[in-house]
């Protein structure tokens, strides 16, 4: 139990300097630190493809693509893809899933295909694999269900 302890509490003579460090990150870092370096290679209604060289700040312990990095592009390219259908919001994430099928490693070509699977009136659906740029083998398999806001007439 130690073992878990020490992994998830991160403690240094240096602790406090790091945290005020990141602490001082500017507002909304996290998706820049997510997305730098993404390209948007095809974009049409309800649908955005886009292409990242995967980057040594987004591996794990194994040296692969982290899965909460998978997990953030899910979120964010299938965000994205609902404003391709004129949505005013891109909602608040009310389930989130993804499946892990291969991994991908430093300096590999990724695809994201995002797919705006149904949008309602409050609720969008939207799937988002991410593949292999050379051969277009599925790395992970997200569905993400969002709930978009309206803005109430009182």
């Amino acid at each position: 139990m130690e073992k878990a302890k020490r992994y998830l509490e991160k403690h240094g003579d240096d602790d406090r300097a790091v945290a005020s460090a990141i602490d001082a990150l500017p507002f909304r870092f996290y998706e820049n630190f997510i997305m730098t370096g993404l390209r948007v290679d095809l974009i049409q209604p309800g649908r955005i493809v886009c292409s990242l060289k995967v980057p040594a700040r987004l591996l794990n312990a194994n040296n692969s693509l982290h899965g909460g990095a998978s997990a953030s592009l899910v979120d964010c390219i299938g965000s994205a893809a609902l404003k391709t259908l004129g949505a005013n919001t891109t909602g608040v994430s009310l389930e989130i899933n993804l499946s892990y099928l291969d991994a991908a490693y430093l300096d590999e070509e990724i695809e994201i295909d995002s797919k705006v699977l149904r949008m309602g009136k409050t609720i969008a659906v939207i799937n988002v694999e991410l593949r292999r740029k050379g051969n277009g083998k599925i790395i992970a398999q997200g569905r993400h269900t969002k709930y978009l806001a309206f803005s109430s007439k009182l």
